[in-house]
């Protein structure tokens, strides 16, 4: 039997189930990526509020894979949630997606379900290169082939988007005939992801309907947000463990106790009550967003990386290593300072607090989040972790010593082999030009470093440019090819590269 609310009297009153009537539940939020993260995060947000008021109901869309949306369906769009922490596990149905879109319902039902006037909000957890923009610059990469397919059949109306941009932007078209507002509500890790997703909506449809764009731009909001809850990929243990609790749940997520949303109150068609489900409503994100970019993601990109060169498969493992411990505390001191002095004195921020707290939430053992999971996609994912700190600090003419170590590490990672000889399965967009980088460079640590470099997308124009950066990464590259992950952390932890 799915994970029914028939179910919940089996289980003997140790799962929480919805405290609302689901056959009230209407569609006030279509959701484009039906992960984990946001079933584990912005669903049980939404599910606490429907007591409340039943018409934010979520549609779910996935837009790649279809085998969450028919699993979903089976169970009657219910779900297992487990919060997993050293000592207990916490389990939860969710009932907030009541409604879910794949690829066989057909663009026309997405597309519908954008433009349909008792829709108020879309939100978004596609990961960060589903934005097909360049990193380095926030801009919309027209060369992307899903953004060029896009743009060439951008008035033919048998030719479907490839991307989740072209996607939003045809339901906004077909909304703009009735002219509703919207809000669009960004949770991925993009910086000021609210600015950065408005930015690239307008820059698309500036290519292609400059009606749609003035319309947009006057009558829909891109509220920006922070969302902070470490969710690893799906696995066959979480089924194993609702079972524990009574559930035949097919698709569980398993995520840590902690969470947090903190998101801009500026909504054009109104929003659940989220901040009576714990979420923080407020006026700016950014510095809140910055903190969690550089502290948790920063954190994560590094052990990531060196963690699996060095062969530790989960993120618990990497941080019970003495060794790369220091060397995290080491890179919190290059990136504490490049955060936005006004934080510290925030009510409820305590940023020596955060980072506590981060190193407890990286030793949950329940969670065995993967390296290799963290890892993907790099090349997205470093200018807002990493190199955007670089640039502050260097134009203090601070040091880059920790952050290069990390830089470089990403640089052994995409060349594909790990400390041990073993190849490594490179996930990235870019992941083809690193290989390409990496057989030119042919164990030259320099040429590879100075290749890789040469990425304008992920570095930009200045920093390949920039001999303190420059020096510093080489300086760590060399020893991590040469010596290993632990015996650099080990001269790390003793002095600078050399």
């Amino acid at each position: 039997m799915p994970s029914d609310l028939a179910q919940l009297n089996a289980a003997g009153g140790r799962v929480r189930g919805p405290d609302y009537d689901r056959r009230a539940v209407a569609t006030g939020i279509i959701h484009l990526g039906l992960g984990s993260f946001h079933r584990a995060h912005q669903a049980m947000y939404t599910d606490a509020t429907l007591a409340q008021d039943p018409s934010w109901g979520i549609c779910g869309v996935s837009l790649r894979s279809a085998g969450v949306v028919d699993a979903l369906r089976r169970q009657d769009h219910l779900y297992t949630l487990l919060a997993r922490g050293r000592e207990a596990t916490q389990a939860r149905i969710i009932g907030s997606v009541h409604r879910t879109l794949g690829v066989a319902d057909g663009m026309h039902a997405v597309i519908g379900r954008i433009a349909a006037q008792a829709t108020r909000i879309a939100s978004l957890t596609i990961t960060e290169k589903a934005y097909c923009h360049r990193p380095a610059t926030g801009r919309l990469d027209t060369a992307h082939p899903q953004i060029a397919h896009d743009l060439a059949h951008a008035g033919d109306r048998d030719t479907w988007p490839l991307s989740a941009l072209g996607v939003l932007l045809r339901g906004l078209a077909a909304r703009m005939a009735h002219g509703t507002p919207l809000s669009i509500l960004c949770c991925d890790n993009l910086p000021h992801n609210g600015a950065t997703l408005r930015g690239l909506v307008l820059e698309f449809a500036g290519m292609t309907n400059q009606r749609l764009a003035r319309w947009i731009e006057t009558e829909l909001t891109f509220p920006s947000t922070m969302v902070d809850r470490i969710v690893p990929a799906a696995s066959a243990d979480a089924i194993a463990i609702a079972r524990d609790f009574g559930l035949d749940d097919a698709i569980p997520v398993s995520t840590e106790p902690f969470s947090q949303w903190v998101i801009e109150d500026h909504f054009a068609a109104g929003r659940p009550a989220w901040q009576d489900a714990g979420a923080q409503l407020v006026t700016e994100v950014a510095p809140f967003e910055l903190m969690k970019l550089r502290l948790l993601n920063g954190a994560h990109s590094c052990m990531a990386y060196l963690g699996h060169l060095a062969g530790h498969e989960y993120v618990h493992q990497v941080i019970s290593d003495p060794l790369f411990a220091a060397a995290i505390e080491r890179l919190w001191r290059e990136l504490v300072p490049t955060l936005p002095p006004a934080l510290a004195s925030m009510p409820g921020v305590d940023i020596a607090a955060y980072q506590r707290a981060l190193m407890q939430r990286f030793r949950n053992p329940a969670l065995q989040h993967r390296t290799w999971q963290i890892a993907m996609d790099g090349s997205q994912k470093l200018p807002q972790r990493l190199l955007n700190a670089a640039r502050e600090r260097l134009l203090h003419n601070q040091g880059v010593d920790s952050i290069a170590l990390a830089v470089a590490g990403w640089m052994r990672y995409v060349a594909g082999r790990d400390d041990q000889g073993n190849n490594i399965d490179v996930r990235d967009p870019l992941a083809t030009q690193c290989a390409a980088i990496a057989a030119v460079a042919n164990g030259d640590c320099d040429a590879l470093g100075r290749g890789l470099l040469g990425l304008a997308s992920i570095f930009g124009d200045d920093l390949p440019h920039d001999p303190r950066f420059v020096d510093a990464l080489l300086g760590w590259l060399r020893p991590l090819a040469l010596d290993g992950v632990r015996a650099t952390l080990a001269r790390a932890a003793g002095g600078a590269a050399s």
